[in-house]
């Protein structure tokens, strides 16, 4: 990606990130520093990481804290005046708790988004990238059906002529982010308890935060009103990385394992780019580009020649050395310290 492109849309430009104390939220502030954004706002309802933000970046006199949260539109109003760009990165994410709470998640996930969406345009924001999960494609649980409208809603037929563009982008399982597996099964090598696997064959798509953001400024350039992008990535089975992130750890090849089974709404393999998808899918330097129905208008429908979905149990499989150079790029194997980036101690 082309660094002075990203620079141009980014410099000079007042950013508001929603979720802005979650994992992607936190990464994306730390990257926008190698820019020069006039402001970056985080907007989160949780005042204690905020807290521990401010500290963190007190040397940091173009960030702004603002307590809110994405289910109140008027808060999202009077946040937004005055901001060119919107990362919407809030949501609630973990597949359990969306299953057990369904109504909560869609207050944050859809009702949330549609608040952003609205408030861009009351606004006039430039423009919003709005972030999605494969967890949304074919839908089986709570938090996929609800970030599957969350797409919808961002990506709907504009009712008039708008000044906003809004893009999504779609990835895969993040190293790390909260709800992953990796810190979970670094805290059980610690404990010296064995690794709990849900399903021996299953499948994920992976990629690190800085690999996340690196998508989301990648839209913010190429984006136009009404595309979803999504990053072509590689995937590993469950087993696999929790084999090699306890052989780095503790040096044992056999690190005991146990299947738990899986949990409700739990998919064995995750789909990125749907078979619906595919026939209109666009690609791009290691990337799809999804157009939005609204720009279809007029084009022809799926052949029988249409290529087959984008699955994680289809695309290519870490070996056990990259997954090892992928969890090693990230400070997974830094036994001694306090891994900063997600606050866990060893």
């Amino acid at each position: 990606m082309n660094e002075n492109e990203v620079a141009r849309s980014l410099d000079g430009k007042n950013i508001l990130v929603t979720g802005g104390t979650g994992s992607f939220g936190g990464q994306i502030v730390r990257e926008l520093q190698r820019y020069c954004p006039a402001s970056i706002h985080i907007l989160s309802r949780d005042e204690k990481k905020q807290y521990d933000m401010q500290l963190e970046y007190a040397d940091c006199p173009n960030l702004r804290f603002v307590i809110g949260d994405v289910r109140d539109f008027e808060r999202l109003r009077e946040a937004f005046r005055g901001i060119d760009l919107v990362y919407h990165a809030a949501a609630l994410k973990q597949v359990p708790n969306c299953e057990d709470s369904p109504f909560e998640a869609v207050l944050t996930n859809i009702v949330g988004a549609e608040n952003v969406r609205r408030a861009a345009l009351d606004a006039g924001v430039s423009a919003v990238v709005s972030i999605s999960t494969d967890k949304a494609v074919k839908p089986v649980n709570v938090m996929g059906m609800s970030k599957a409208l969350q797409e919808r809603a961002m990506l709907s037929r504009p009712v008039m002529n708008r000044q906003t563009k809004f893009v999504c982008v779609r990835y895969g399982n993040v190293l790390g982010s909260r709800g992953s597996v990796v810190p979970m099964f670094r805290k059980q090598v610690f404990a010296g308890q064995p690794l709990t696997i849900t399903h021996p064959e299953m499948t994920r798509f992976l990629l690190t935060l800085h690999q996340a953001v690196e998508l989301v400024f990648w839209a913010t350039v190429y984006g136009e009103d009404g595309d979803l992008w999504v990053r072509k990535m590689p995937a590993a089975r469950i087993t696999d990385l929790a084999r090699v992130l306890a052989r780095g750890l503790t040096g044992k090849e056999d690190y005991p394992q146990i299947n738990t089974g899986t949990r409700p709404g739990e998919k064995l393999h995750e789909v990125l780019v749907s078979e619906e998808e595919m026939w209109r899918a666009k690609e791009h330097d290691g990337h799809f580009l999804i157009p939005a129905w609204f720009k279809l208008e007029g084009m022809d429908g799926p052949t029988s020649g249409a290529a087959a979905e984008y699955t994680s149990n289809s695309t290519e499989l870490l070996s056990d050395d990259e997954l090892e150079g992928l969890l090693e790029s990230d400070g997974w194997f830094e036994i001694k310290s306090i891994h900063s980036r997600y606050k866990l101690v060893a």
